[in-house]
C-alpha cells in the first residue's frame, strides 16, 4: 500500500520533466540547422579569402617578376650600352690604324721610287770598285756584283731584301781590307793563264807564286798590271806560309804602291 501511494506521487514530477526538455528538444534542430549554416558561410568565406589570397599571390609574383624583368632589361641595356662604347672606340682606333697604314703606303711607294735608283747606284758604283780594285778573288767577287745586276730586275724580290744584299755585299769588300789570306786561283784570261798561289795583305798588296816557286810578282796598283820580280821571292814566300798558318807572324818585306798626292 506504501509503494502504491509512492508510485502515484512521484509519476507527476516525471510528467513535468518531459514538458520542461520539450521545448529544448524542439529547439535543437533549429540551432544545429543556424550552426551549420554559420558553418558553411564561415568555410565560403574562408575559401573566398583564400581565393583572394591566391590571386594577391599571384599578382605579387607577377609584379615581382616584371619588376626583375625590368631590372634585368635595365641591366642588359646598361651592359649593351658599355658594350657599344667598347665597339666605338675599338671602331675610332681602327680608323685611326686604317690611316696610318694607309699613310704608310704611301710613303713606302714614295720610298721605293727614291730607293730603287739609290739602291742601282749602289751596285754600279760596287761594279767600278771591283773592276778598279785589286784583283783578289775576282770571279768571286764579279760574281757578286752580277748576281746583284741581275737582282735589281726581279719584281718577286721585296727591296728590303734587295738592300739587305747590298749591304752585304758592300760589308765583304769592306772586310777584305782588314784580312791576310794565301789562295790558289789563275793568274791572267789569255792561254797563258795559269794556276798559281797568291798573298793578299788587305788592299795594300797581292804578291803570286807560281806552284814550282820558279816565278814570283806582285800587282802593280799604278800601272794596273802584273809585275814580275824575283826580289820579293822570299818575302813572298813567308808571306804564303804565314797567311796559310804554316809559319808564325813576323815583319815582312811586301811590295806596296808608292803614296799618292792627295789633291784638295
Amino acid at each position: 500500500m506504501i509503494r502504491n501511494k509512492v508510485a502515484k506521487t512521484t509519476h507527476p514530477r516525471w510528467v513535468h520533466l518531459w514538458v520542461a526538455l520539450a521545448p529544448v528538444a524542439l529547439a535543437a534542430p533549429v540551432g544545429a540547422q543556424q550552426l551549420q549554416e554559420a558553418l558553411t558561410q564561415q568555410v565560403q568565406v574562408d575559401r573566398d579569402a583564400a581565393a583572394a589570397q591566391n590571386e594577391l599571390n599571384q599578382i605579387r609574383e607577377r609584379t615581382q617578376d616584371a619588376a626583375g624583368r625590368a631590372a634585368q632589361m635595365s641591366a642588359d641595356a646598361d651592359s649593351l650600352e658599355r658594350f657599344n662604347r667598347q665597339l666605338e672606340e675599338q671602331v675610332r682606333t681602327q680608323d685611326v690604324e686604317v690611316a696610318s697604314l694607309q699613310k704608310q703606303l704611301v710613303d713606302i711607294e714614295t720610298t721605293n721610287r727614291e730607293v730603287q735608283p739609290l739602291m742601282q747606284e749602289m751596285v754600279d758604283t760596287l761594279a767600278r770598285f771591283v773592276e778598279l780594285d785589286v784583283p783578289f778573288y775576282l770571279d768571286e767577287r764579279l760574281g757578286r756584283v752580277r748576281n746583284l745586276q741581275s737582282l735589281m730586275n726581279r719584281a718577286d724580290v721585296t727591296i728590303s731584301e734587295k738592300y739587305r744584299l747590298i749591304l752585304e755585299a758592300y760589308q765583304i769588300e769592306l772586310d777584305y781590307g782588314r784580312t791576310f789570306d794565301a789562295y790558289e786561283g789563275r793568274l791572267g784570261t789569255d792561254a797563258s793563264a795559269r794556276t798559281v798561289e797568291f798573298a793578299r795583305l788587305g788592299r795594300v798588296s797581292l804578291m803570286y807564286r807560281t806552284l814550282d816557286g820558279s816565278e814570283t810578282g806582285y800587282w802593280d796598283a799604278k800601272q794596273k798590271m802584273w809585275v814580275v820580280d824575283s826580289s820579293y821571292s822570299r818575302a813572298i814566300e813567308k808571306a804564303i806560309r804565314v797567311a796559310k798558318g804554316d809559319d808564325t807572324a813576323d815583319l815582312l818585306t811586301v811590295p806596296v804602291p808608292p803614296p799618292q798626292e792627295v789633291r784638295s
